[in-house]
């Protein structure tokens, strides 16, 4: 196989959240699809966790809802967080007009495992892993395929449209010469372990202290933490040694006081290195980019997953039809363009502001108060369906509108 050659109508490369739904729907539909994933399997640690109402809503017209939630998983209804010492609810999802209204928290594994296994039932969806794209097949201006590494050697497989699903760090964008907008963010997250023991506090956004923030994921046995830092600070994080940093981590949890020398090695400690960004434009004749590939997003609210999934059903709604009898044009690859940048544009926005403005990283002179928002979302509990709906559905949800091969 060393140097062999396929093809297919539709190349997806990457099989995170975007491609792996994406490839699912256009399989569904009846599309000749091929997933190309680099990874040997789906098990990365310090990945996002959140599976919003949105994307639950989705399952649910699927029509495999019912399987999913058979995952192990933890549900929150009601998202609050530890601001300076002081609890305090956020968002109450338990209004919103979905069939679940609750976050699920669930490790990104086993939610493209989970696809994974819904894809496979049709015959003209293929996954591919250990098939790391590291170029593109040119043809003049037009994209016509992706050369990849596997462990056969090199492949070349051509394609009518290859989309993009290969994250912050594309390979696609890159090779197609795509321009990225760059917008600055001030911060950083280390993402780490901790044991969880009986005790300990239920699951809530986080907590806050004069500008940093500490999040708590809950894993079952195991507590997954990100820790807020400013740009480019790890240096000096361990520069003043892992008792110092044990002491900042107590200072925002401090029932982790008894557990906290669990990280005894620098090892243990990963750097995420926080980007907010947008291609000005995602498509070129035979490709399209979509999902962070298209519009990294930063971690804040878990949004990301949910919002390239959402690009996938817009991609599948208003391509898979098409695809079934030609390939598409660049007009029609624009329009996916024109129907999810917008979404991609506020929720860039609200993560700026909040990064700017609220979650810095840095210590802030603030008193132990709660901060105004929060007083507000205090006093008046009705507006906590406001950020529910922002953070649980989202600007401009997808429906599933694309066929169902028969």
């Amino acid at each position: 196989m060393n140097g062999s050659q396929t093809g297919a109508r539709c190349v997806i490369v990457g099989g995170g959240p975007a491609g792996m739904m994406l490839g699912f729907l256009l399989g569904r539909a009846g599309v000749e699809v091929t997933v190309l994933e680099k990874h040997a399997d789906f098990f990365r640690d310090f990945r996002g966790d959140t599976v919003h109402p949105s994307t639950l809503e989705l399952m649910y017209e699927l029509g495999i809802l019912d399987q999913f939630l058979q995952i192990p998983h933890q549900e929150l209804s009601k998202m609050a967080g530890i601001f300076n010492g002081h609890a305090a609810p956020l968002a109450d999802f338990s209004y919103l007009p979905t069939h679940c209204q609750f976050i699920a928290f669930m490790p990104q594994w086993d939610l493209l495992n989970f696809l994974s296994k819904q894809a496979e039932q049709f015959p003209n969806f293929h996954l591919r892993m250990q098939h790391e794209v590291v170029d593109l097949i040119f043809e003049g201006d037009r994209i016509a395929g992706v050369l990849a590494k596997t462990p056969d050697g090199e492949a070349k497989m051509d394609a009518d449209l290859v989309i993009g699903c290969d994250g912050r760090g594309s390979t696609v964008r890159t090779r197609a010469g795509f321009e990225v907008q760059e917008f600055g963010v001030p911060i950083d997250v280390l993402w780490m372990r901790i044991s969880k023991r009986e005790g300990d506090p239920g699951q809530t956004l986080g907590f806050f202290r004069h500008g940093r923030l500490f999040v708590l994921l809950d894993r079952g046995d195991y507590w997954q933490c990100g820790y807020v830092i400013p740009k480019g600070g790890f240096d000096l994080i361990q520069s003043r040694g892992l008792t110092s940093f044990h002491s900042e981590l107590v200072s925002m949890a401090d029932f982790l006081r008894d557990r906290v020398a669990e990280l005894d090695d620098w090892s243990k400690i990963k750097l995420l290195t926080v980007q907010i960004n947008r291609l000005k434009k995602w498509a070129r004749e035979g490709l399209l980019c979509i999902g962070d590939a298209a519009h990294a997003m930063s971690p804040a609210g878990g949004v990301g997953i949910n919002l390239a999934v959402q690009d996938a059903v817009a991609t599948a709604n208003l391509l898979a039809e098409k695809l079934l009898h030609r390939p598409v044009s660049l007009g029609e690859l624009e329009e996916v363009q024109k129907r999810r940048e917008w979404p991609a544009k506020v929720i860039q926005s609200i993560q700026t502001f909040i990064h700017r403005r609220v979650v810095t990283g840095r210590e802030s002179k603030e008193g132990d108060s709660l901060p105004l928002f929060v007083r507000i979302l205090q006093w008046f509990p009705a507006l906590q369906s406001l950020p529910a709906r922002l953070i649980g559905i989202g600007v401009r949800p997808e429906h599933i509108r694309s066929p169902l091969a028969k």
